[in-house]
């Protein structure tokens, strides 16, 4: 259920209310209650703002969004205007130094062990837990040790434990969606070819509500990627689903599908059991955090729920 998984961060808390983070890079120690945190990684930030933390930096990754955050999590920043970080070229080490930090979080932020190193003379620094998941490794899992750096460890598993119950209840409250098999596909045709994502991470959220992902998805999915890069004389492939979720990010991406003669051939196309995103909802999804998750349930299960009725194609809108 939504990457439902134990946290491979360990912490040990001492007596001066101090914090023993384990990370891939060791263990890093976190004064009590830090004040100025700076966010070096894509995501972080909802995280941050979700335990009532407004950091004094964050990153910007896509979107070009007001204070690098998106509107699902905008509010939450209390009027404050955080110094936005770049990662075009690596992390801004020199801007993060001047930001005066307590900690720095870079839990999603493809940190290398020298990336690391460099942090931590500025600032104790959280790295990202598994060795192998530099970047991406479950929102759930980033909460929690991000929830323990900042001594919120209560208060990150009951966030944790709340948009799970959010899943569940839509779950329920939909069982149309259940074992009904569906895909979801970037927001156009790259190089004549679909990327449909696979079961796993980016999928988390419509198998929480009791989709399935199809498995004929895996023969287009190379050991280098966690995409299925679909050619388009396979497309057909797609056929096994019974809706398809297009992140599209605005007008021009349905128009551009909709010239490509072989998609108006999928049977999907044909029976118009068709999701399209707006923009928000797409970076939604890609975010993949505490924050975002609950903004897809409002915004995504009514379009589902009219597609699945036999509505017609729906699109998603950015809830009020």
């Amino acid at each position: 259920m939504l990457s439902a998984c134990s946290s491979g961060a360990d912490a040990d808390s001492a007596t001066d209310g101090s914090v023993t983070v384990s990370h891939a890079f060791g263990e890093t120690v976190v004064p009590d209650d830090p004040q100025r945190i700076v966010s070096v990684g894509l995501t972080e930030q909802d995280t941050l703002l979700a335990l009532g933390v407004v950091p004094v930096g964050v990153t910007e990754w896509y979107g070009e969004q007001p204070d690098a955050t998106w509107p699902w999590a905008h509010d939450l920043l209390g009027g404050a205007h955080p110094e936005v970080l770049s990662q075009t070229d690596g992390i801004q080490f020199e801007k993060v130094t001047a930001l005066e930090p307590d900690l720095i979080i870079g839990t999603n932020a493809g940190m290398s062990e020298d990336d690391y190193t460099r942090l931590s003379a500025i600032a104790p620094t959280i790295a990202h837990s598994d060795p192998d998941s530099p970047y991406f490794e479950p929102w759930d899992q980033q909460a929690r040790t991000i929830g323990l750096a900042l001594g919120k460890e209560a208060e990150a598993n009951a966030l944790v434990d709340d948009v799970r119950a959010q899943y569940r209840e839509a779950a329920q409250a939909h069982p149309e969606f259940a074992s009904k098999k569906a895909v979801l596909l970037q927001n156009a045709l790259y190089d004549n070819q679909a990327i449909a994502y696979q079961d796993g991470l980016s999928t988390d959220f419509l198998t929480s509500l009791g989709f399935e992902i199809p498995s004929e998805l895996n023969a287009f999915v190379t050991e280098e990627d966690a995409q299925a890069y679909i050619p388009l004389e396979n497309l057909s492939v797609l056929d096994a689903a019974d809706v398809l979720l297009w992140a599209t990010e605005g007008p021009d991406d349905r128009a551009a599908l909709e010239a490509e003669p072989i998609y108006g051939t999928l049977e999907e196309v044909r029976e118009n059991r068709l999701v399209f995103t707006d923009g928000i909802t797409a970076g939604a999804i890609y975010f993949t955090s505490p924050l975002s998750l609950p903004y897809l349930l409002d915004s995504l299960v009514p379009a589902f729920s009219s597609t699945l009725a036999g509505s017609g194609p729906a699109t998603t809108n950015t809830p009020a």
